[in-house]
């Protein structure tokens, strides 16, 4: 586990390897991990500035469970990986922020469908949009086709049903 305390890399476990040719493998999902979180955290500092200074990463999450057709609380905390409760909770945020919005199911009137807003839409459009900007900036700064590399070496190792998951939560311990 790393922490960072008034600036120093603190790991818990090992704390070695650094600038070695041969790292010690843990590194390796830190460093995965701290370039998603280096391009999430960039991403929603440019989305507070486009009008969205509220969305935090797991609304994102939601609003993807959520998708074009809508979906139930229980359907969304299936695609999340987390319970019904705390989608719930999430969606509850959605609604108070504009992002979503709950109606009747016209083929079960007894579901209530959550749906995403054109405050929603807009935050996803916007979400792309950023992401390929980030991603230009890592092709400016490593090279378009070690952005290229990297990202076939990804999709190499990782198996495509696990690619595109969105229940993060449910590992990290959130929801």
């Amino acid at each position: 586990m790393v922490d960072h305390v008034a600036g120093e890399n603190v790991n818990q476990v090992v704390d070695s390897g650094k600038g070695v040719p041969d790292s010690p493998g843990y590194e390796l999902p830190l460093l995965l991990f701290g370039g998603f979180r280096t391009l999430i955290d960039r991403l929603h500092t440019r989305l507070a500035d486009e009008g969205h200074p509220d969305l935090r990463p797991a609304h994102g999450f939601a609003m993807q469970a959520i998708g074009v057709r809508g979906a139930t609380a229980s359907e969304i905390g299936r695609r999340l990986g987390v319970s019904k409760q705390a989608a719930g909770k999430t969606v509850d945020r959605l609604l108070a922020l504009g992002y979503a919005e709950r109606a009747d199911d016209p083929a079960d009137a007894r579901r209530k469908l959550v749906h995403l807003t054109p405050r929603g839409y807009d935050a996803l459009a916007r979400s792309a949009a950023g992401f390929d900007e980030l991603r230009a900036e890592w092709c400016a700064t490593l090279g378009t086709d070690r952005v290229r590399a990297l990202e076939a070496d990804l999709r190499n190792v990782v198996p495509e049903e696990t690619a595109f998951r969105l229940d993060a939560t449910s590992w990290l311990g959130g929801a």
